[in-house]
Formats: C-alpha cells, structure tokens, sequence
C-alpha cells in the first residue's frame, strides 16, 4: 500500500514559478516510477514528467519540456516538479503517481496508485 501526498500548488502570476511535492508512505523500490500528471477542466489527464527511482532517469510531456524540472529525495521518498515560467495554460489539478514499471511512464494506465491532486493556478 503507497499513500501520495502533494504539496505546494497555488495561485501564481504568469512568468513565475511553484515547486511541487509529493511525498510517499510506503515503500517505493528501486524498479519503480513516479509521475506527475494533470487535469484542467474538461479536459483528460495530461502526462507532465516522470522519473526513474532506480537512476534519476527524467522523462517529460512536451508541454513541460525546458520549464519543468522533475527530481526526487529517496530518502524523503519524496518527488518533487519544480515548474518555472508557468503559463495560464498550466492551470490545472496536478497529481503524483506511482508505477511498477518503467516504460509507457506516459500513460495514466501505467500507475497504480496515485495522490488527491494540488491545484495550480496561473493568472495572466
């Protein structure tokens, strides 16, 4: 059993910047995954970036691609994204998840446990 707990979402003015965490009970192995995913509304859950626990290997959407930055604490069992230059477009519910698997990090399906969501929100 994995509990995900994220922090650090808020209210922001475009070109600034947020760092996110998600902080894991339990056990994550050194063959598993962390993702960070998000959700604006109406629209389905977006890939953002993910990382390899076993050798720090970043993965990223091409929406975070040169402005987000994923990396985590293995012994916090902590995950985090820091997100500079944020854009309203970012705006969204930002969730953390956990997969036993390190391929196909970019599809929701490959997680098997996943936090309650932060929200960000970008104004212009």
């Amino acid at each position: 059993q994995v509990q995900l707990l994220e922090s650090g979402g808020g209210l922001v003015q475009a070109g600034g910047s947020l760092r996110l965490s998600c902080a894991a009970s339990g056990r994550i192995f050194s063959s598993d995954a962390m993702g960070w995913f998000r959700q604006a509304p109406g629209k389905e859950r977006e890939f953002v970036a993910a990382i390899r626990w076993s050798d720090d290997s970043p993965f990223y959407g091409d929406s975070a691609k040169g402005r987000f930055t994923i990396s985590r604490d293995v012994a916090k069992n902590t995950v985090y994204l820091r997100m500079n230059s944020l854009k309203p477009e970012d705006t969204a519910v930002y969730y953390c998840a956990r997969s036993t698997s390190e391929s196909r990090l970019n599809q929701p399906s490959s997680y098997d446990y996943w936090g309650q969501g932060t929200q960000v929100t970008v104004s212009s």
